[in-house]
């Protein structure tokens, strides 16, 4: 399990935002300003991936504006990448979506990720890591099953929030919400005014 653990490092090639090519994209170097988050799909011009990868790309915005760098990875080849991202929507593709894709052929990443499934692919893993590298939360989906992005803006909105105010956060919390201390009393006088809306 990566949680409360430092993200493992890697430097891979990789297809920039831009459909640059470069031989030595580094996570580390990558992370933003308040943090990143490194996404795993199985294979190019596949089935489910498509959908999950253009959803990220539209909430870019979103995450870029939150400090948040999104950074995806499969066990493909960065000319796959280039050649997937370059095909029209219509025609099968992603299109030119806004965050880098790191080649992992050797599938060294993904192991270190915990997502390699049968030594063939990855799993559809998320890993939220803070500003510091921490890995904060992490879910990983079997291979049928699609993730929800906007699940990953609300999951970055908390760290945020618990990082930036020094409180927790309750389930179901949204940005905007009251936040609860982590103390018996803190519980209490949020359960006080919330368990109605749990």
């Amino acid at each position: 399990m990566l949680v409360t653990k430092k993200a493992p490092d890697f430097t891979s090639k990789a297809v920039l935002a831009d459909g640059q090519i470069v031989e030595d994209f580094n996570l580390y170097e990558n992370i933003g300003e308040k943090g990143a988050v490194l996404f795993f799909w199985p294979l190019d011009f596949t089935f489910v991936c498509p959908s999950e990868i253009i959803a990220f790309s539209k909430r870019v915005k979103d995450f870029n504006e939150r400090g948040i760098q999104v950074i995806g990875c499969s066990i493909d080849s960065e000319f796959a990448h280039f050649a997937w991202r370059e095909t029209p929507v219509e025609q099968g593709g992603i299109g030119r979506v806004e965050f880098p894709m790191v080649a992992d052929l050797s599938k060294q990443i993904a192991k270190d990720y915990d997502v390699l499934f049968n030594e063939e692919v990855a799993l559809r893993g998320s890993f939220l890591i803070d500003k510091d590298g921490t890995v904060r939360h992490a879910v990983i989906n079997d291979l049928p099953l699609g993730r929800n992005i906007d699940e990953m803006v609300r999951m970055v909105d908390t760290m945020i929030f618990t990082n930036e105010n020094g409180e927790v956060c309750p389930a179901g919390w949204n940005k905007g919400d009251e936040g609860m201390k982590d103390t018996t009393e803190g519980v209490a006088e949020y359960l006080s005014k919330n368990s109605d809306k749990l």
